[in-house]
């Protein structure tokens, strides 16, 4: 399980190896690193924070370790969940607010929330 809190840069990484695939540090370096200035150490740093904190897990393929998200698991649905309980006190309405704000939302984003809202109103319903 994981925990913890995460920082910005922490939530950054872990965002490009969810949905960018996993790799070593090297490959997160040269995808993550070098077009923020981030040295190799402080790519290293963040990747094995994560891992501590139960995000990420690695294995050695071929000599070298690579970095993935924990199986089973549904990162950056748990870091919105965790944004949500902490920063908001578990209130989505700040987070609807938001949203109703934004300038630009895509045709495929607003699918999903039309997908999300009719799901609640199905489980809603069958209660």
């Amino acid at each position: 399980m994981a925990r913890g809190t995460l920082g910005e840069q922490e939530t950054q990484i872990l965002r490009e190896i969810v949905e960018n695939g996993p790799g070593s540090v090297g490959d997160l370096q040269a995808r993550f690193g070098e077009p923020r200035g981030l040295a190799r150490s402080t790519v290293l740093t963040m990747m094995e924070r994560l891992r501590a904190k139960g995000f990420l897990v690695r294995k050695r393929q071929d000599g070298i370790f690579r970095y993935a998200p924990r199986e089973g698991s549904d990162v950056l649905s748990g870091i919105v969940g965790r944004f949500v309980e902490n920063a908001l006190g578990g209130s989505l309405s700040p987070f609807v607010a938001y949203l109703s704000g934004r300038e630009r939302i895509t045709e495929d984003e607003l699918r999903d929330l039309e997908r999300v809202v009719d799901r609640l109103k199905s489980k809603r319903k069958e209660r």
